[in-house]
């Protein structure tokens, strides 16, 4: 078929779909390929699980949902439904469907790879008489498969069997349920429903239409770089990132230790913050930050610092408030590069706490907050279900929802929004949701503004959502023992009994994060609207 006729064929496929809300690709022209056709399974979680089976056929992918996933089994028949065409940038597409649109759920691409058509040169016809065999060439599917249309059920969907035949290839017993990571990422449905790393631009060609859901990480420190920190003698220049700093008082205690663990050292810090700097950064650019000081270790007293002093250095960038009062921070640090962030820690700076809204449009949050703010008598398991109860309220609104505990005492969630509302507005919005939440505890929550009044109850803190409040950025540590870190976790890891609010540090979240990736980092695609309550 001709490529003017592509359009027709997605036709089906865009009248099902808003890309004002989906991530999914529009579909533009047919990428140009090497001459070989291509296939593409996508492990998907909507309704149900099932496995989306699509090969590439004039120009679009032709397309089964697959309920038990397709096996190398040749005793295995598996029902395979015949759906619309797809858009052949669907091959790489990996992520969330939002909840509410069709087909909603996480995708993972569960295995790809080429195939040619067996018995009939025109596959594309063998589709229509509904007889079509494939060989395939897949990382996991390997071998000959036949497609044989069966009947077709009340909603008009074609029945297809999908079976494998008896060859090299084939084995007893074969299910796709024994893999459930991507080809692409490696990472499981849960880890990129918890953090998606990519989303389609249906607005931009279709060769730019995949970008990461934040902006691209730089790359860490080096090695030498690392070392030479190690090996300065209390204080001195180091050259990071491509900028110098002035450190000073690298063996000052910062953390004491926590058990039998030496303290945390102020060379330990700046260490960190390099670490972790190409995670964090994407979190703090193009957002005030407020520091929260010690600067005689987390041991002493601290306090809250906003304003740039003079000494900083002359590339840290600065955005001043232009609707601050006399009295109030005019110019606040920006952390929009790495560098930025050791020289905060250096200054001092224990915690990290950047602003909720961009400073380009300081009056649009870009999340809603909900603090789950334990008190002298909330119990852990409390506070647990708490969060359980948050978690069942954002499934029912459909809303991507991303936890973190806190590196004290609390849990954290933050849910991203697409720019819009204002704070009175989300700060309304939660809320209503924080109040239908504590109405199912009552004897756990406290709805009393001083802490004293509270009786020894927990509070869900809804008015963090104002101009210039607050929460600690994901892996900012915290001024305690150990130097715990705030830490984002899976919604499931909330069932997981050696959970705690301060369970990681900075020694051993980096550890974390080369196992898990960032769990955060969905917050960063602003692309929910929050629905109405009612």
């Amino acid at each position: 078929m001709a490529r003017a006729d592509t359009a027709a064929l997605l036709a089906p496929y865009r009248r099902k779909r808003d890309f004002t809300r989906t991530t999914e690709p529009a579909g533009g022209a047919a990428p140009t390929g090497d001459g070989r056709r291509r296939f593409v399974v996508q492990r998907h979680r909507a309704r149900r699980l099932h496995y989306d089976l699509r090969f590439e056929i004039d120009g679009v992918l032709a397309s089964w949902a697959v309920p038990k996933g397709p096996t190398l089994d040749p005793g295995a028949k598996r029902l395979a439904v015949h759906v619309e065409d797809h858009p052949m940038e669907y091959e790489f597409f990996e992520g969330v469907i939002p909840a509410g649109e069709y087909g909603g759920g996480d995708v993972i691409v569960w295995d790809r790879g080429t195939w040619e058509p067996v018995g009939a040169d025109d596959p594309a016809a063998a589709v229509r008489a509904g007889d079509f065999h494939v060989e395939t060439f897949g990382e996991r599917l390997k071998g000959r498969f036949a497609l044989v249309r069966r009947s077709s059920d009340q909603s008009g969907k074609e029945q297809w069997l999908l079976v494998h035949k008896h060859d090299e290839h084939a084995e007893e017993g074969w299910d796709a349920g024994d893999f459930t990571t991507s080809v692409l990422s490696g990472r499981t449905n849960d880890e990129v429903k918890a953090a998606p790393e990519r989303l389609w631009r249906s607005d931009l060609p279709a060769d730019q239409a995949s970008v990461p859901t934040g902006e691209p990480l730089v790359e860490g420190p080096t090695e030498d770089e690392l070392a030479a920190l190690a090996d300065l003698d209390g204080e001195g220049m180091w050259q990071v990132f491509g900028r110098s700093l002035k450190v000073s008082n690298l063996d000052k205690v910062l953390f004491p230790g926590r058990g039998d663990e030496e303290p945390v050292t102020k060379r330990e810090l700046l260490a960190y913050a390099a670490r972790i700097a190409p995670v964090l950064v994407p979190y703090l650019r193009d957002r005030a930050l407020n520091m929260h000081r010690y600067p005689d270790g987390a041991q002493a007293k601290g306090f809250w610092h906003k304003e740039v002093p003079h000494h900083a250095p002359e590339w840290v960038t600065r955005w001043r408030n232009p609707e601050a009062d006399a009295d109030e921070t005019q110019n606040y640090v920006v952390v929009d590069e790495p560098a930025t962030l050791v020289w905060v820690a250096g200054f001092g700076a224990l915690e990290w706490h950047p602003w909720t809204s961009p400073a380009s449009t300081p009056d649009e949050p870009s999340y809603v907050l909900f603090d789950l703010d334990p008190g002298d008598h909330t119990t852990w398991d409390e506070l647990l279900a708490l969060a359980r109860l948050h978690r069942t309220a954002f499934e029912h609104l459909h809303l991507r929802a991303y936890p973190k505990v806190t590196g004290r005492r609390g849990i954290q969630i933050w849910v991203p929004i697409a720019p819009g509302p204002t704070f009175e507005e989300t700060r309304a919005w939660a809320e209503r949701v924080s109040k239908t939440v504590g109405a199912v505890m009552p004897d756990a929550v406290s709805w009393k503004w001083v802490k004293s009044d509270r009786k020894g109850r927990a509070r869900l803190d809804y008015t963090q959502n104002a101009v210039n409040k607050t929460l600690v950025a994901p892996y900012s540590p915290r001024p305690s023992a150990g130097a715990p870190v705030s830490a984002p976790i899976l919604w499931d890891e909330l069932d997981d009994p050696d959970l705690r609010p301060d369970r990681w540090t900075i020694r051993t979240i980096l550890d974390r994060l080369e196992e898990r990736g960032d769990l955060f980092r969905g917050v960063l695609a602003r692309d929910q609207q929050l629905p109405m309550l009612r």
